[in-house]
C-alpha cells in the first residue's frame, strides 16, 4: 500500500529524499522520514540461535537496539574491514534496529525522472527488498524497502510466540 502512495507521488512530479548508504561500493538509499539516527556500533551483545543477519543487540541513548547487518542481508560475502562500520537507527512497529553498513553518504533528493523500477535483472534476492532505483551519473542508487528489510524478524517472533 505505501509503495503505491510513493509510486503516486512521484507521478505527480514530487520529490523524495533518501539517506544513501554504502555496503562495499553499492549505493543504497533509504527513505528520509524512515531514518532516526546515525551513529557508530559499540557494545553489540551477540544474541545466540539468531538468524545470520542479526548481529546481535546494542544501548542507543537507554534502549535496547536490534542490530541486523545489511551485507549479510542482501546476501553478499563479509567485508575486509568488519572494523569501521556505520549504523542507521530504523523504527519498525514499534521497536528500534540498527542497520549496520558500511558507509553513509549524503541525502540526496530525488525526482520521477531519475526513477526506474527494480530491474527484473537485479539479483532475486535484492528484488524483494528493493522499491526502484534511480540512475545517477553513472551509479545506481538501489532504494531499500524498509518495511521488507526488516519484517523478518517480526515474522520469526510471531511465529515463535505461536
Amino acid at each position: 500500500m505505501m509503495q503505491a502512495a510513493n509510486t503516486n507521488a512521484a507521478e505527480a512530479g514530487a520529490t523524495a529524499e533518501f539517506v544513501t548508504v554504502f555496503v562495499g561500493e553499492t549505493m543504497f538509499g533509504l527513505a528520509i522520514n524512515r531514518v532516526h539516527d546515525v551513529f557508530i556500533p559499540a557494545g553489540v551483545t551477540p544474541v545466540p540461535l539468531s538468524p545470520p543477519e542479526i548481529v546481535g543487540l546494542l544501548n542507543l541513548r537507554g534502549r535496547v537496539v536490534t542490530a541486523v547487518c545489511l551485507r549479510r542481508r542482501l546476501g553478499l560475502p563479509p567485508s575486509d574491514t568488519e572494523g569501521n562500520k556505520m549504523a542507521i537507527g530504523l523504527e519498525q512497529g514499534g521497536e528500534t534496529f540498527a542497520l549496520v553498513v558500511d558507509g553513509v553518504g549524503e541525502v540526496l533528493k530525488l525526482g520521477v525522472d531519475t526513477h526506474e523500477a527494480v530491474p527484473i535483472n537485479l539479483d532475486a534476492r535484492w528484488r524483494d527488498l528493493a522499491l526502484g532505483v534511480h540512475r545517477l551519473d553513472g551509479r545506481l542508487l538501489v532504494i531499500l524497502d524498509v518495511d521488507a528489510l526488516l519484517a523478518f524478524g517480526g515474522e520469526r517472533r510471531g511465529s515463535v510466540a505461536a
